[in-house]
């Protein structure tokens, strides 16, 4: 009877543990009973922690979100390229606006081409350029407040006074010259920022003001994000540059050394000591008298004492080879006991393959 009770006891926690989870019951119950989350715990399971503050690292769901972005190798030497290019249109930029510029580099990531393009907070200027020697193309974004800031410098705008802006209107034919002239310093700053690795020119192929005519590459490819902060005293903006990897593919082995002029594995001290051993190293020659062709049934019908007729002759010539590699022409002869060959003619290189 005491196992029965036993048994009947199990079945009714059991049935508890049933009701209990199905109908949501209390949080004192048993192991089954279901615990209601926090905000605190639902932002940092869904990863919007406040307290993760700007580091720029995901965690939670979003974290598993976003690894199917884009996590490209790094570059090492693109950054230094982009540190150089801040310096210089810190220069470029006061003697273009005759003020006190201040340029900075917010941030250096990879992104998709197609969502970058649906991200850009519109009014912008999209500006398409070109790089000559690589054959491909890159973007220049100019934020509102970057055009409006320009456009008032450039117009003699007062110092102390926010760029007036009227949002909502198409930007005029005054405005989009004096953004194009701001590109063209930028680009021309960009070359030489690129200079000392690999000349390039880039040069200013169009300007864009809707995202859809500006597409430069399939909305999956990958991408460089360089964002830039330039500040004029109390104006200024927002000036991003978009570089699509397949642009920089042709330098790629450039933009992956740690240093300027770095030589990927050579060394010059080793490179020395294995042409100095290879000119002491010993190689087979072949003399080939002649070469003929024959069927397998031929083959297998030779003998012991079988004669395989040549058709070359005692004053003919012979091919000396490496390998499969023909090198010399010239005659057989004999010298001191030795059958010897007299090289006539280097053969020329076109004729080695075969």
């Amino acid at each position: 009877m005491a196992e029965m009770s036993e048994e009947e006891r199990l079945a009714a926690e059991w049935a508890a543990l049933a009701e209990d989870g199905g109908g949501g019951g209390d949080d004192g119950g048993g192991g089954g009973s279901t615990r209601v989350l926090n905000q605190d715990e639902i932002d940092s399971l869904l990863g919007f922690d406040q307290d993760a503050g700007g580091d720029g690292e995901n965690s939670g769901i979003m974290a598993l979100v976003n690894s199917a972005l884009v996590n490209y190798e790094r570059l090492p030497m693109l950054e230094v390229v982009f540190d150089r290019l801040v310096r210089m249109m810190s220069t470029s930029l006061r003697n273009f606006t005759s003020d006190n510029v201040e340029v900075s580099l917010d941030q250096i990531s990879s992104v998709r081409f197609g969502d970058y393009l649906n991200s850009i907070p519109l009014p912008a200027m999209l500006s398409v350029f070109k790089a000559e020697e690589w054959d491909n193309f890159g973007l220049l974004v100019v934020d509102s407040a970057l055009i409006y800031s320009i456009v008032d410098v450039l117009l003699g705008g007062r110092r102390g006074t926010a760029a007036m802006r009227i949002e909502g209107r198409p930007y005029t034919t005054i405005e989009r010259n004096l953004v194009e002239r701001m590109v063209h310093v930028v680009l021309s700053d960009l070359s030489a920022s690129f200079d000392p690795l690999s000349p390039v020119t880039f040069r200013f192929d169009r300007l864009e003001t809707n995202p859809r005519f500006a597409t430069i590459a399939r909305p999956a490819n990958a991408a460089v994000l360089v964002k830039l902060r330039i500040d004029m005293e109390d104006r200024g903006g927002r000036l991003e540059l978009m570089i699509p990897y397949a642009t920089l593919e042709p330098v790629r082995e450039l933009l992956l050394q740690m240093f300027m002029g770095e030589k990927f594995g050579r060394d010059s001290i080793w490179e020395t000591h294995l042409a100095s051993e290879l000119l002491v190293t010993d190689v087979d020659l072949l003399a080939v008298l002649d070469e003929m062709t024959v069927t397998l049934h031929e083959v297998l019908e030779w003998k012991v004492g079988s004669r395989i007729l040549l058709n070359a002759l005692p004053d003919g010539t012979i091919e000396l080879r490496c390998g499969e590699v023909p090198l010399f022409q010239g005659r057989m002869g004999r010298k001191g006991g030795y059958i010897a060959v007299r090289i006539d003619k280097e053969l020329p290189k076109q004729e080695t393959a075969h």
